[in-house]
């Protein structure tokens, strides 16, 4: 038998665990930072590319928290607020400078003014995801859960991450930036919408067991294109799916007639 305070000990750990979990995300943000900021003189790929992949490990430990804490069963408010505080930093404002280092920074001495539209494009993409976690903080229960309202700031980031993976040479013409531009500016606006991004709380059916399986065969011939690529399937997906529900088909279930009076 434990010691009463040996007890207290292991409950006061059981508690830290998920909320570690959630600082190795932090770190991983943090880490993406500090070698885009250094990166940016240089204009490494591979640097660019490393930032990259800390944005999606810094995903996988965001996921990890909440499956921990629900294993364990030690959620809580503390832990819900530092998630989402986690969030801004590691899928708002590390992809944000990222893209500024990757899309901008080589191109302040040829193309002052064009650094600054970049500049101001990467913001709109942090506010919007700032914005996106506020409304979902105060929308908890509000909405149907199989879906969500605006795409998520974890897709947004993972979005914008995908495009330097795929392709790390940082833009070196004024064309390239203002696809970055155009990107960061999209994606940030598809965050703050009213769109309907499926969830991970839909039914599972074959369907979906099939799906993952064409998506690791393409992983697998794609390589570090493939989820660009997905990306590009998974808004225009989403998008069509919210047009057919505006034109009345209901093969896949809209969301419940709730959601749309929370709202």
């Amino acid at each position: 038998m434990l010691k009463p305070s040996s007890q207290r000990r292991l409950a006061r750990a059981k508690f830290a665990l998920p909320s570690f979990v959630t600082l190795l995300s932090i770190a991983c943000g943090f880490g993406s930072i500090v070698i885009s900021v250094d990166n940016a003189p240089v204009g490494d790929p591979g640097d660019y590319r490393l930032a990259a992949i800390l944005l999606v490990l810094a995903g996988v430990f965001d996921a990890l928290d909440g499956f921990v804490a629900r294993a364990t069963n030690t959620q809580s408010n503390f832990g819900v607020q530092l998630d989402s505080i986690a969030d801004v930093m590691n899928f708002g404002c590390a992809p944000g400078l990222l893209l500024y280092c990757y899309g901008f920074a080589q191109m302040s001495a040829a193309h002052p003014t064009l650094v600054r539209m970049g500049g101001l494009a990467c913001f709109v993409f942090v506010a919007c995801g700032a914005l996106r976690l506020a409304r979902f903080n105060v929308m908890v229960g509000k909405t149907d859960p199989r879906y969500f309202v605006g795409m998520p700031i974890t897709a947004g980031a993972a979005c914008v991450a995908s495009v330097v993976v795929a392709w790390p040479d940082p833009a070196y013409s004024m064309a390239q930036a203002f696809m970055v531009m155009a990107l960061m500016v999209a994606v940030g606006t598809l965050m703050v919408s009213t769109v309907r991004f499926p969830s991970s709380k839909q039914p599972k059916s074959k369907a979906v067991f099939i799906a993952l399986g064409v998506c690791v065969l393409l992983m697998a011939l794609l390589q570090t294109r493939f989820f660009a690529l997905f990306f590009v399937f998974y808004i225009s997906a989403t998008l069509l799916l919210n047009i057919a529900w505006k034109g009345g088909w209901t093969g896949v279930a809209p969301p419940r007639v709730y959601d749309e009076v929370a709202e």
